[in-house]
């Protein structure tokens, strides 16, 4: 992914440089929603919507309610987004939630990984089907995936997955890359029926 389409957006780098800026705006004590957009700056939809993905997807996910924030954080984002606001808003009790500056730096530290690995494999694939109609359907996607994270919070791994679902809906919307969109619906659809699995299992042991 090159840095001239975050510029698109009004972000100057690629997802290292959006890894390597969280990392700065948790160099406090403790870190709020509202230092890490101040650093990202929040007038692009994108870049703002991936930062609780990853955030979600890295180890803090395991602190209560850590992923209620990210999720309501991520439909709010994707919410305007679907409704075409051209001006991102949050409420103060999402963008006032503080954490841990060490936790947050040494779980930021491990995105750098994924950053690279999407930053190196998010070239434009397919991008002649990344129309309106389906970055719509991404927008959406993302939403619900938002909104089911605090449901979720409580099955094991299901709001990281669903984190990255929605950080490759974002890349797929940004980079114009279809690969990444079905990825993204393949990692969604896996996250929404963990419940499922996870009450049929309750229910064959308890016939049992």
């Amino acid at each position: 992914m090159e840095a001239d389409e975050f510029m698109e957006f009004g972000q100057g780098g690629t997802m290292e440089e959006l890894v390597g800026k969280l990392g700065e705006a948790a160099s406090g004590e403790t870190v709020s929603f509202d230092d890490i957009l101040d650093a990202i700056g929040d007038t692009s939809f994108l870049p703002v919507l991936m930062v609780p993905a990853l955030l979600v997807v890295s180890p803090l996910s395991g602190i209560p309610l850590f992923s209620t924030v990210c999720g309501l954080t991520i439909a709010f984002v994707a919410g305007q987004m679907v409704i075409g606001r051209t001006r991102l808003w949050l409420p103060e009790a999402v963008t006032r939630r503080r954490i841990h500056g060490r936790k947050a730096r040494e779980a930021i530290g491990r995105l750098g990984g994924l950053a690279r690995w999407l930053d190196r494999h998010a070239t434009g694939h397919g991008s002649w089907a990344m129309r309106r109609p389906i970055r719509k359907g991404c927008e959406i996607a993302c939403l619900v995936c938002g909104l089911a994270m605090p449901f979720l919070e409580l099955v094991p791994f299901s709001s990281s997955i669903l984190g990255l679902s929605v950080l490759l809906f974002a890349v797929a919307m940004l980079a114009r890359d279809a690969l990444f969109m079905s990825m993204g619906a393949l990692l969604m659809a896996t996250a929404l029926s963990l419940p499922f699995y996870a009450i049929s299992a309750v229910a064959a042991a308890a016939a049992s």
